[in-house]
């Protein structure tokens, strides 16, 4: 029996294996756009899994992220802390330095700034108050933010930088004439015979307006007992100008710790 001949017999065409319709289908040019939704990705075959990367992240670079976020936090928040100690102790060094000032000024001229009667012997452009009967008994009278010019305790401030003690306008009618603290609070000096806040007891006073509750607290636990409405230094509600007549103090548990408050001390 003949063989069957594989070979196409002669006068016949010879048969190509078929394209797919991929391969005969007219290619877009790669310069006009594409119409054809992408594709959903598949997942990963399991023989390529070493070389394919899944879509996301993995739980190494999550962690990663929670680590820099914390950081991050970790660093404002220690930030803010190191801000707020700054600022306590730039109050503090206020209320160190004042004295410094009262002192200073007493040792030249043997008298106080402010009561001094012989001001404008003793200083260039120095005026004394005009208050009556009150110069050179040693008390320094006025409110601690007196905006009468005349005032001893407004003067006081003329007389201090006019000494060459501190810096500042020497015009007690300037805007910027009262000494600022670091919230931006005047800062003014009275005698503790009439002391601003009820209680708090000494030769004379200094006062600080305008302080947060949370650093009034810690003022307090550095330079005094801890406690605002005792002691040395007290904590009050801040006052309008010319304050004449002794506020309460502000114990610890009523401080809010956003609102600004008057911070006194008597030396």
């Amino acid at each position: 029996m003949p063989t069957p001949s594989l070979l196409p017999s002669p006068g016949t065409p010879p048969e190509y294996p078929r394209k797919f319709a991929s391969e005969t289908a007219p290619q877009p040019s790669p310069h006009a756009p594409s119409r054809i939704a992408a594709a959903p990705q598949r997942p990963c075959p399991r023989s390529h899994r070493p070389t394919c990367r899944p879509e996301g992240f993995t739980l190494v670079e999550m962690a990663i992220v929670l680590v820099v976020i914390g950081l991050l936090l970790g660093g404002v928040f220690k930030g803010q802390e190191l801000i707020a100690s700054a600022k306590v102790k730039n109050f503090a060094q206020d209320f160190r330095t004042v004295p410094l000032y009262l002192y200073g000024y007493q040792d030249k001229f043997r008298t106080l700034p402010g009561d001094d009667p012989a001001a404008a012997q003793h200083l260039t452009g120095g005026s004394p108050a005009t208050c009556a009967n009150c110069l050179g008994n040693g008390v320094i009278d006025g409110a601690w933010n007196s905006s009468n010019p005349a005032d001893e305790s407004r003067l006081l401030w003329q007389h201090i930088r006019l000494a060459g003690l501190a810096a500042g306008p020497s015009d007690p009618n300037a805007a910027d004439y009262l000494p600022r603290n670091a919230d931006s609070g005047i800062i003014g000096v009275s005698n503790a015979a009439a002391p601003p806040i009820v209680g708090l007891q000494g030769s004379h006073v200094v006062c600080s307006q305008g302080i947060l509750g949370r650093h009034a607290r810690q003022l307090d636990i550095a330079m005094d007992d801890g406690n605002t409405a005792s002691g040395l230094m007290q904590t009050m509600n801040n006052q309008g100008a010319n304050q004449n007549a002794a506020a309460n103090p502000v114990a610890n548990a009523q401080l809010i710790d956003a609102q600004p408050y008057t911070v006194c001390l008597a030396f």
